[in-house]
């Protein structure tokens, strides 16, 4: 079974994790983040999986995150909910790649690219 890779194909550090995952024999489906963005559900959802805070899931270095102000409204108090229906509009805000993957006892996602995360995680 593949893992899903979400990627900006553009993006050095999706090549990275691409050629790490293939380096590594890992299948995968690769997913478009801008073509095909996750939905509020899937983000919920990965966020849950994950363990990890809702702010990681979002691309803090793009100019789209600046733009709109976000880290403003993420520290005002904006509400889950909101956080993941923003993070659906626009696959920039995500921070990238993302792996997803359900082999195993459970399902494991992966947020932005961390080599030694990933080897414990995937290998």
């Amino acid at each position: 079974m593949a893992v899903l890779f979400i990627e900006y194909p553009p993006c050095s550090t999706c090549k990275k994790a691409k050629k790490w995952l293939d380096e590594h024999g890992i299948a995968h489906v690769d997913r478009h983040i801008v073509e095909e963005p996750p939905t509020a559900e899937e983000i919920a959802t990965w966020r849950e999986r994950s363990g990890l805070p809702l702010r990681r899931f979002f691309n803090t270095s793009g100019m789209k995150y600046r733009e709109l102000g976000v880290k403003a409204q993420l520290d005002a108090g904006m509400s889950d909910e909101d956080a993941y229906a923003l993070l659906a509009t626009d696959g920039m805000l995500v921070k990238r790649p993302i792996v997803v993957s359900d082999e195993g006892a459970g399902t494991t996602v992966l947020v932005g690219f961390r080599e030694k995360g990933w080897e414990a995680a995937l290998l």
